[in-house]
């Protein structure tokens, strides 16, 4: 094993301490208020590792994973809606003439299959597009244009059904969470901690398959699609399996978010969420998964702290940030951070000592090599 390899373990047994140190001992030190917003923030790390699978690793960039990430939440909304309607119909329906609970409503009345739901509608939504497009070998751009298309088809479906599903208002109101109330300190704590679990688990998932075999198909795949079809593979499988992995994550994103933000609107779902969905990646470094938790979380930590600060400006402020990053920094934190520690790798690896060859003797045998 070289200097080099050695260093970039190191490096990411160190980061993966530090992530979950600072995690961990965050509630010590955090007012209730903020540990909500960092818990909000780790959820759409989630969302951001399944996007780093199939942008970094496979070259897919979709501009609709604020689909995903609503479908999730809404999916956990409504069983929270039927909670809190104690048996009868959600408020708004009732308000808007409703007056039976609509079938596609009654699986999400258990805990279980709203949970189930909440992943398998986005994984079945990204199938269909994927398979659709990547089936007859739609990439770049205009696969970016489709997802996009995707975005404004289901905003629109969205905000149309006042009646069934809340419409611009979206779904709010949610008391009980599996006899938990939400409201409580120790059940926002317990929901931290449970992003917190959920997050490590998605993390060594999303190590596992970019360090597999799949992983090193899915990056053949992003330089080189043609070639990989004529040794053999099939392109569109892999494509439609990892796309539809990251709509998976992004739903549970959405589930994880909804508990500890109390609401869910087509707004949370639209162009905007969605490209900055991807900008998190880009902030902390494609292809790298680690960039994308810490994109997402220094990222929305600063919007949050610019939008408190400076009302007015900034907007201004995030878009010039993103533009230095884009700019000096096109590898992201991680990735730039990462070239720097192979510099500094190779700079020792090639000042190491080496070892002295002995000098050959008059046959041209050193001493080592001398038959007996």
């Amino acid at each position: 094993m070289t200097l080099l390899s050695i260093s970039n373990t190191k490096i990411k047994i160190a980061l993966s301490l530090v992530l979950l140190a600072v995690m961990l001992l965050s509630p010590m030190f955090l007012s209730e208020f903020r540990l909500g917003l960092l818990g909000k923030f780790l959820a759409f790390a989630i969302l951001a590792m399944g996007l780093d699978l199939i942008w970094g690793y496979t070259g897919i960039l979709s501009l609709g994973h604020g689909v995903y990430f609503g479908l999730g939440a809404y999916g956990m909304a409504m069983h929270l809606k039927l909670a809190a309607s104690q048996g009868g119909l959600p408020d708004f329906m009732s308000w808007s003439g409703v007056e039976t609970l609509p079938w596609f409503w009654v699986p999400f009345q258990s805990a279980g299959a709203a949970v189930a739901l909440a992943l398998i509608v986005p994984m079945a939504v990204a199938f269909v597009l994927g398979y659709l497009t990547f089936r007859n070998r739609i990439r770049g751009a205009f696969f970016s244009i489709l997802s996009q298309a995707l975005v404004i088809i289901t905003v629109t479906l969205f905000v149309g059904q006042q009646g069934w599903i809340g419409g611009t208002n979206g779904l709010t109101g949610f008391d009980t969470f599996l006899g938990l109330k939400l409201g409580e300190s120790s059940t926002k704590l317990a929901l931290y901690y449970v992003t917190v679990v959920v997050l490590g688990l998605t993390l060594l998932l999303c190590l596992w398959l970019a360090g597999s075999r799949l992983g090193k198909i899915l990056v053949a795949v992003r330089d080189a699609e043609n070639r990989v079809r004529f040794i053999g593979y099939n392109p569109v499988a892999y494509k439609v399996f990892i796309y539809c992995v990251s709509a998976g994550l992004a739903g549970l994103a959405g589930m994880l978010f909804i508990l500890q933000e109390g609401i869910i609107s087509p707004a949370q779902m639209g162009i905007v969420p969605s490209i900055e969905m991807v900008l998190w990646v880009a902030v902390g470094g494609r292809a790298t998964i680690y960039g994308a938790v810490i994109g997402a979380i220094a990222a929305n930590a600063a919007k949050t702290t610019f939008s408190e600060a400076y009302p007015e400006w900034w907007p201004i402020i995030m878009g010039a940030m993103f533009i230095v990053v884009t700019l000096f920094l096109p590898k992201g934190i991680v990735g730039t951070l990462k070239d720097l520690f192979e510099k500094w790798g190779r700079s020792r690896q090639a000042l190491a000592p080496t070892a002295a060859v002995p000098a050959p003797g008059p046959l041209g045998y050193t001493e080592l090599e001398k038959p007996q």
